[in-house]
């Protein structure tokens, strides 16, 4: 039986990274029908117009070295603000620092839900990775600072959680996607251009990709898990895809045909075990290939045979 949802109707959330690609239909979705005050730091003003179009508050503030104080009122906070520099003291700051400091402002929310990744676990091959799975620097190849400095920002959640009793839960990301710049997005541009997409050796390269309308219809059900102790949880699809189906899939849709790189520089096989989601909050409900089939109808229209 899966937790009852919080009702997200007439609350006041504020949603930090809210430009990012990740974060921009959870502010749209959310500002139907609740205050939201979408945080960032708006270095481009057509992002901020977008923010607003919406019906929620754009405010203006670098969480890394901004004051909190600046920040409302809220009944539940969610923390999509990510950095992916490669330099350890910004990313650090960000991934990891900055967690904490909200967390400490907002010591009478109702929930504080923290986003983090599948990122964080030790490269298993084809195990799926469970909650309670090893930690490891995965993305090192990649993004040299994600890893570490998104487990460094899980434990300055923990922390403070712990020392100012705030509800919390932190969900793992695997791989998000919509009608929006994303990993299998990216894929469809290197087939356009006649790049060869690097996969691991030991494949199938295998994720759990999850549609945005999904992970937007779990927060309810996260909000609702949190507990001053911490629930964590694997935040995915429920059927894991391979690199190489979505791209063979994507091929299918448009003509093109993927070419590969098989190096051991690429990201491996990171599937993850979703039965914690789902007794916390259901199975998704998007089918890969119908949520992926929209993505290149809102995103390359002109690129579908």
């Amino acid at each position: 039986m899966t937790i009852t949802p919080v009702q997200l109707a007439g609350q006041r959330i504020v949603i930090t990274g809210a430009t990012g690609f990740v974060a921009q239909p959870i502010v749209a979705a959310l500002a139907a029908e609740n205050e939201v005050f979408a945080v960032a730091r708006y270095a481009n003003a057509a992002d901020k117009d977008k923010v607003a179009a919406t019906g929620a508050h754009a405010l203006t503030l670098d969480i890394a070295s901004g004051d909190m104080a600046q920040l409302p009122d809220a009944d539940y906070v969610l923390n999509l603000a990510v950095a992916k520099t490669q330099k350890w003291p910004v990313d650090m700051a960000v991934n990891a620092e900055a967690v904490g400091r909200l967390i400490k402002r907002y010591q009478n929310a109702r929930a504080f839900l923290h986003f983090s990744s599948t990122g964080v676990y030790q490269y298993a091959g084809h195990e799926p990775c469970r909650e309670d799975s090893p930690l490891g620097d995965n993305h090192r190849n990649l993004f040299e600072t994600y890893s570490i400095s998104k487990i460094a920002g899980e434990a300055v959640a923990t922390f403070a959680a712990h020392s100012y009793g705030v509800p919390t839960t932190i969900a793992r990301l695997n791989v998000p996607y919509g009608p929006f710049p994303c990993w299998p997005y990216f894929h469809l541009m290197m087939m356009q251009n006649g790049m060869a997409i690097d996969i691991h050796p030991d494949g199938p390269n295998a994720y759990n990709p999850i549609h945005s309308s999904d992970y937007i219809e779990k927060i309810p059900h996260l909000l609702a898990a949190a507990v001053p102790e911490v629930t964590t949880v694997n935040l995915a699809g429920s059927e894991p895809v391979s690199i190489e189906q979505w791209c063979g899939f994507m091929g299918e849709l448009t003509g093109l045909t993927p070419v590969f790189n098989r190096t051991e520089k690429a990201l491996g096989n990171l599937t993850a075990d979703t039965a914690k989601m789902e007794s916390i909050a259901g199975a998704t409900k998007v089918h890969w290939q119908e949520g992926m089939r929209q993505m290149l109808q809102v995103m390359v229209p002109d690129a579908l045979k």
